[in-house]
């Protein structure tokens, strides 16, 4: 698929820079590219191109954190979005804000949701479970367990149930058995 004119180019990157400004939390490149190709907005190659293109005329950055690189926009990606910003249709804008509403959910409970382990012998696994909220942990516990297979299992559950999990740890420390408060 080429672009037919220039106007069909500069919607797609106004496309572009119009997801990073709605998502207001930096997105990889494949969180991007997935989230323009699971929508139809534009190829696989396109976004690449134009990712390119926004990061050589500084209207999106990037950073580096824990081995990934980042996507966000520049200030001067922000002018540039706020002056052609009529030039997105209000249909597309209101479809992509619905669309992303979905999938940010999906990403703050990725990033802010965390269940890890690692080996620390031959017979004890270590598991970690998370929960940060703007780069503070609400919540942290270690475990020493005896097993692969358990350690996974915990993580497992702790991705899929974080907030029931949550609060019954919660309920448990906080439980009273002894009638005061």
């Amino acid at each position: 698929m080429f672009i037919e004119n220039t106007n069909e180019l500069v919607q797609h990157k106004l496309l572009i820079l119009y997801i990073l400004d709605k998502v207001d939390i930096p997105m990889t490149n494949a969180e991007i590219t997935q989230f323009v190709l699971e929508n139809n907005y534009m190829n696989y190659f396109m976004v690449q191109q134009f990712l390119s293109e926004l990061v050589n005329s500084k209207f999106i950055e990037f950073s580096t954190k824990d081995g990934h690189e980042y996507y966000h926009l520049s200030n001067a990606g922000k002018d540039t979005l706020d002056y052609f910003n009529d030039r997105i249709s209000q249909t597309l804008k209101n479809e992509i804000d619905k669309r992303y509403e979905k999938k940010k959910q999906e990403m703050i409970k990725d990033t802010q949701i965390i269940g890890n382990s690692y080996k620390k012998n031959d017979s004890e696994y270590i598991v970690n479970l998370k929960v940060i909220e703007k780069d503070i942990i609400l919540f942290n516990l270690s475990l020493n367990v005896v097993s692969n297979k358990q350690a996974q299992l915990i993580c497992n559950n702790w991705r899929e149930n974080p907030q029931e999990i949550y609060k019954k740890v919660v309920d448990l420390l906080i439980d009273d058995k002894s009638g005061h408060e």
